[in-house]
């Protein structure tokens, strides 16, 4: 099993410890590029994949690195909805 099916798996159990890095590597995994919006975009980011055209909107989390458990939970709708995992 590959470090990036690890990390997969680990998100598709919604842990409550999931950081902002982990994610960023999974979606970048997943071929996703991070967009940032600007100077006034503030922690506000979004990921783009060019193949399957969809897009993820959050915010990042601070002053912790911790992903809020909603945030997870509807990436990973969002993700099963577009047929990427």
């Amino acid at each position: 099993m590959t470090k990036k099916d690890k990390l997969l798996e680990r998100f598709l159990s919604i842990p409550r410890d999931f950081t902002y890095d982990e994610l960023k590597a999974l979606l970048s995994g997943l071929g996703f590029v991070e967009v940032n919006r600007g100077k006034t975009s503030g922690s506000r980011t979004s990921f783009y994949n060019s193949i399957s055209g969809s897009q993820i909107i959050i915010h990042k989390p601070h002053p912790e690195k911790i992903m809020k458990t909603v945030y997870l939970k509807n990436i990973r709708i969002k993700l099963i909805e577009d047929k990427i995992v």
